[in-house]
């Protein structure tokens, strides 16, 4: 065993969701994570935890989308929810086999069956689950990233295998700096948007629920956000790949939308309900280890010196209201000619933070 992947799996185990004796533990995993899942499972028995496994087949979801009717799409079994609520953490593992295997799918029917299985995000959002999602390495993975597996592995494992409590001491820093902020103005090429956060927490990201983590997020207020924005690198969603975003805000809500590959795509995911045109989350990233666009969100949206705005459903604990069956992270990077204002003052400039 790979001590890297032991020591991975403490860490989900042990800190992110904190198993403890009693806890029913749901772990869904794709094949090619089994290395992982495996010390996962072993962590949560030795814990005093019931390990329950919801493993991916490869190529399913793909014939679902082929093959279901509109009633099948936008049908929840009772049974999809219930065994989530039967659940006290959910450990979710991926490592895909095939990252394109929905790039086809007419965007119609995901958006349907994204509306079909809110209730499920809706819960997750808003019990008292503890969860984490964590990608592990694998070709697919590496590929995207252009990396080799060898590389990718140690990518992963440098941004996950850290000391979690100190990074989670830093990023309180800027938890405090905001708190005593109330309009965010963002400026950079192609960008100039504000909003307020007045009233809004700010939610420490430490690597509780995302494995890496490595940012502070808020929900700004649904009608604030005034302005423009582009997007720096490709935003990606349900395996499509979008470049060139660029956003106009009013009232708080998308007026006008560009992209410059599979706008199409995008206007359509903007049109899955009305929350899907507010801002859900503004987020900043800050892990060190994370320095380069990999084409994986998860690592993506926590790049030191970049901040992300997400379309759609925002987050109860930071007081966002917003509601909807998409949540679309979209990353700016500002570490060239970028600025973070606070009040009309600036806080962070080139990504590096002033005080």
């Amino acid at each position: 065993m790979d001590p890297r992947v032991e020591r991975l799996a403490e860490i989900l185990v042990g800190y992110s969701v904190d198993v403890t004796s009693g806890d029913v533990v749901m772990i869904s995993a794709d094949p090619d994570g089994l290395a992982l899942v495996q010390e996962v499972y072993r962590k949560v028995l030795q814990r005093g935890g019931y390990p329950r496994l919801k493993m991916s087949v490869p190529g399913a979801a793909r014939i679902y989308y082929e093959e279901a009717s509109d009633e099948q799409l936008g049908t929840l079994l009772p049974i999809e929810l219930a065994e989530y609520e039967a659940s006290d953490c959910l450990i979710s593992v991926s490592a895909p086999a095939n990252l394109s295997e929905m790039a086809n799918v007419n965007p119609a029917k995901l958006s349907k069956r994204q509306r079909a299985a809110q209730p499920i995000s809706d819960w997750v959002m808003k019990s008292n689950v503890r969860w984490c999602g964590c990608n592990f390495p694998c070709n697919a993975l590496a590929q995207k990233a252009e990396m080799s597996l060898a590389e990718y592995e140690q990518f992963v494992f440098g941004a996950t295998n850290v000391d979690w409590p100190e990074i989670s001491r830093k990023q309180e820093e800027i938890v405090s700096l905001f708190s005593e902020g109330r309009e965010v103005r963002i400026v950079g090429e192609g960008t100039d948007l504000k909003f307020s956060i007045a009233g809004r927490p700010g939610i420490n990201c430490d690597g509780h629920y995302n494995m890496p983590d490595g940012e502070v997020f808020f929900s700004p207020r649904e009608d604030s956000a005034e302005g423009h924005i582009t997007f720096s690198f490709p935003g990606i969603y349900m395996g499509r790949e979008v470049e060139g975003i660029r956003l106009q805000f009013s009232g708080g809500r998308v007026v006008e939308a560009h992209a410059d590959k599979n706008k199409e795509f995008l206007l359509e995911m903007l049109n899955t309900d009305p929350g899907a045109k507010y801002i859900g989350e503004f987020g900043i990233g800050t892990n060190p280890g994370i320095t380069r666009f990999t084409r994986d969100i998860l690592f993506d949206e926590k790049i030191g010196g970049t901040v992300h705005i997400a379309l759609g459903q925002s987050y109860p604990e930071a007081r966002g209201t917003n509601e909807s069956a998409i949540h679309w992270d979209m990353i700016a990077d500002l570490r060239e000619g970028g600025e973070i204002h606070l009040d009309g003052v600036v806080v962070q400039r080139n990504g590096i933070f002033l005080k």
